[in-house]
């Protein structure tokens, strides 16, 4: 099992469905604190039960040690991880059996979505409802090749500067990204990186199993989230998947949004999360 820093952000009454938050990349759990801050207000304003609020930084991520080659398990020729985002889900539900549960409401953004939707593949018991944040199911392919480049650019200088355009702003982005809050905030979250860190979990996310055609087969309360300048799950991505998983879907579309949904527009995201507490509730 991988070590794993669990950010408690709200106890919980210790009976509710926990709503576990789990990062993208190549941040930490920090990233959902705003957020999480809202959840916890809208719910209490909706009269929801006292739910447990949990932001674990990811293995490999703020301080969540690194997994070594031998936790990880088989080192494909190309350097990625075939094994390790199973390992992860594993690693993530033992977490949550730990703490006395037997079932969460799980959400990923990006990164967080594989593992979200691999831990749903192994183990839809541990769901009672799923989040899908800026996010695809389907494996990189060849254009995955970045993510080794990536890798092996992060270990050979001992540096996060290869992924120091995370915190960069282009003329199409959104209004937030491109505000010097953002960019100081991300600069900084990257900065508290650990190169092996993020090497490692490009591997292991180059790794992952096909996992196209998982999401359609969610039958709990699942809520779809895209922000629409998101260059890669857009509105155009997100929607089709919502509509294929079904009428247990609810779409949330998010104007001026990128990537980064979640500290973007922390608002509109904790509004979705605490309708989908809602509907499992």
């Amino acid at each position: 099992m991988f070590a794993i820093h669990n950010r408690v952000i709200r106890q919980g009454d210790g009976a509710s469905t926990p709503l576990i938050l789990t990062n993208a990349y190549p941040v930490d759990g920090r990233m959902w604190e705003r957020c999480a801050a809202r959840i916890a207000a809208l719910a209490d304003e909706a009269g929801l039960a006292d739910f447990a609020i949990w932001a674990p930084d990811m293995p490999g991520s703020g301080l969540s040690s690194t997994p070594s080659d031998e936790q990880s398990g088989r080192r494909a020729p190309n350097g990625s991880y075939p094994d390790a985002l199973d390992r992860m889900a594993e690693s993530y539900v033992a977490m949550l059996h730990e703490a006395g549960y037997d079932k969460a409401v799980w959400v990923g953004l990006s990164m967080g979505g594989y593992l979200v939707t691999d831990l749903y593949r192994l183990h839809p018991e541990a769901v009672a409802g799923v989040a899908l944040c800026d996010t695809m199911a389907s494996s990189d392919g060849v254009g995955g090749e970045a993510r080794l480049e990536t890798s092996n650019a992060c270990e050979s200088t001992n540096s996060v500067q290869p992924v120091m355009h995370f915190a960069q702003a282009g003329p199409g982005d959104s209004t937030v990204k491109r505000s010097q809050a953002f960019i100081d905030q991300m600069t900084s979250w990257i900065h508290d990186q650990t190169p092996a860190g993020l090497a490692w979990r490009q591997r292991m996310t180059y790794g992952r199993p096909e996992l196209a055609g998982v999401p359609e087969r969610m039958d709990m309360p699942v809520a779809v989230v895209s922000g629409e300048l998101d260059p890669t799950s857009n509105p155009s991505v997100m929607k089709p998947l919502a509509e294929r998983i079904g009428s247990n879907a609810v779409f949330t579309s998010i104007a001026d949004c990128g990537h980064f949904s979640a500290v973007e527009h922390p608002d509109t995201v904790a509004a979705a999360l605490v309708d989908l507490m809602r509907r499992v509730d």
